[in-house]
């Protein structure tokens, strides 16, 4: 299972967001979704696209590749249709 707004990678009950009544959210990461809500809620998928390949670096991965896999993936999750 991966985040429908980043792609990470969903696997231990950290790694998801979490709802307004502090249930478990299925579809979102931590990262993308706090309290209900979109941490970035006016984010476009060009802003949020740069966002990550600007992550890249911290993650061990270039830029290039990280471009390719956001440009790719990204607007294939339910946030982004």
């Amino acid at each position: 299972m991966i985040c429908q707004s980043c792609a990470m990678p969903l696997v231990n009950p950290e790694d998801f967001g979490i709802n307004t009544d502090g249930s478990q959210n299925k579809k979102y990461c931590h990262f993308c979704f706090k309290d209900g809500a979109f941490t970035w809620p006016h984010a476009t998928l060009d802003e949020f696209t740069d966002k990550l390949i600007r992550m890249a670096d911290k993650m061990g991965m270039s830029s290039e590749e990280a471009s390719k896999m956001a440009r790719e993936v990204l607007p294939t999750l339910a946030r982004w249709r």
